[in-house]
């Protein structure tokens, strides 16, 4: 099977786990479960040590086709059984039973869902990808063409059939010639959640304080949140750095987030809900933390940023990225105008879900915008040396410099990848990449530097029961622009 490239459900290839490996602890074997949110999904879970009992394991999405999603962070002690899944941003928990045949316990992305394995003979493999046959380098100004036959069975019977509500909005640029389209319910100026990848504006704000000498990317976190918030610790304590690098040790979500509403989960976690949870778990960084994807990480870089500047990070963002970059349309609030083009979203199963309104979090994934405006992010983040001073922006001065400090690679993320500020790069595309999902939306942003080409999707249905289609779709984009086999877009 060819190898995909790892996007919000990420394929990668885990040497070693195979069902005749030597076992040392009760744990090690093949695990098959059910995860039932909207659809049903099979996980299965395999798991194996080495001589000295250390753990490591794989998560495969059976009915995604996502085979291989390396575990982090993997505890076992007492029969407990936790570990983080980075590619996926969740974490499994919970307990071995006393038999050794069933694993009981929950997996967590935006909340819990009771996810419980049965142990296996042998693992399950799943019927491979399809991908179109390769065709010379696509054009910016033909892919519209192109992927009017590349969708075409999508948008009749698929992921974007009349019956779904579902629209896409498209931008590209390759070689200096843009184009900007839709498909489906959405328009060109349609507006939509993108979710995760705020994350790299949030990046950028880091960046672009630290050209304007603001702040150092080495300064701990606790010197910018409110005084006494959490105390100093003895050893090493977590920099920005290591926030916007994904290496701080802070887990995936704080344990005190516990929504009000599940359809609206972050609108009710503050600051001051943010700042308990800091001042009990501390801020001493882990000895070798390794990479490990965080939306606490991220919210809590946005939100020290906001009291470091003495704004909100709404406010922050327009001054330091969108008014410099005139992205009118980016966003974190909607003006009334721009309300009207709000694309309404989905849930995976076509079914209309509620916005998501991020406070305390909002550096993680709080912005809404075009792929007008995005395309021009990405333009910005393609040829940093092209980005022309706003006229009044004093922050547009240092524009340029913050944005090649954004791209500098800072540390190992997932296998094959490297990680700038919040910016991944895979080795074997050249792509800067991030994605991004909400309880009605997804999205997927890349830019190439070496082959000069970038693109964002745009989508107003968040994941479903055969992944994410964002991620399907941007991947296509990617490999059409590189002239390469493109993953098949068809059910």
């Amino acid at each position: 099977m060819r190898k995909r490239r790892p996007l919000l459900i990420a394929v990668f290839a885990l040497a070693g786990l195979c069902a005749g490996a030597q076992q040392t602890t009760g744990v090690d074997g093949i695990w098959l479960g059910e995860l039932h949110a909207g659809a049903t999904l099979r996980i299965q879970l395999t798991i194996k040590s080495d001589g000295a009992g250390h753990e490591s394991c794989a998560l495969d999405s059976l009915d995604q086709n996502a085979m291989g999603l390396a575990c982090g962070t993997i505890e076992f002690k007492d029969n407990t059984l936790s570990f983080d899944v980075p590619a996926v941003h969740g974490r499994w928990s919970g307990k071995l039973s006393p038999d050794g045949k069933t694993l009981s316990g929950s997996w967590e992305q935006s909340h819990a869902i009771d996810l419980n394995f049965t142990r296996q003979a042998a693992a399950i493999v799943p019927k491979a990808a399809e991908y179109d046959a390769a065709m010379p380098p696509v054009a910016a100004a033909d892919l519209k063409q192109v992927l009017d036959r590349d969708l075409a069975a999508a948008l009749k019977t698929g992921q974007l059939a009349p019956a779904t509500g579902a629209g896409v909005s498209i931008g590209v640029v390759a070689h200096g010639v843009r184009r900007v389209f839709s498909f489906g319910a959405a328009k060109p100026d349609s507006i939509f959640e993108i979710g995760s990848i705020t994350k790299t504006f949030t990046g950028l704000i880091l960046a672009q304080m630290t050209e304007q000498g603001k702040l150092e990317l080495d300064d701990p976190v606790r010197d910018l949140l409110p005084p006494d918030t959490v105390a100093k610790p003895a050893g090493p304590e977590i920099t920005l750095l290591d926030l916007a690098t994904q290496h701080s040790g802070l887990p995936r979500m704080p344990d005190n987030f516990s929504p009000g509403d599940p359809a609206n989960p972050y609108a009710d976690y503050r600051p001051a809900n943010l700042y308990a949870f800091i001042g009990q778990h501390g801020v001493a960084v882990p000895a070798g933390a390794a990479f490990l994807y965080s939306n606490l990480g991220f919210g809590l870089l946005g939100q020290a940023l906001a009291a470091r500047s003495g704004l909100s990070y709404p406010e922050l963002l327009r001054n330091e990225v969108t008014t410099p970059l005139g992205l009118a349309d980016t966003t974190v609030a909607l003006s009334a105008s721009q309300a009207a083009r709000f694309l309404p979203g989905h849930d995976g199963d076509h079914h209309p879900a509620h916005a998501w309104d991020l406070d305390a979090m909002a550096g993680a994934g709080a912005i809404r915008s075009t792929a007008g405006d995005m395309l021009r992010y990405l333009e910005a983040n393609l040829h940093p040396e092209n980005v022309k001073p706003a006229p009044g922006s004093a922050a547009a001065t240092t524009l340029q410099a913050a944005l090649n400090l954004s791209h500098q690679l800072r540390a190992d993320a997932m296998p094959g990848m490297r990680i700038a500020m919040a910016w991944l790069y895979q080795s074997e595309s050249g792509n800067y990449w991030h994605n991004g999902a909400t309880g009605g939306y997804s999205s997927y942003a890349f830019f190439n530097p070496k082959g000069d080409y970038a693109a964002v999707v745009l989508l107003n249905t968040t994941i479903g029961g055969k992944g994410s289609f964002a991620d399907r779709l941007g991947e296509h984009i990617s490999e059409r622009l590189a002239g390469k086999a493109a993953i098949s877009l068809a059910d």
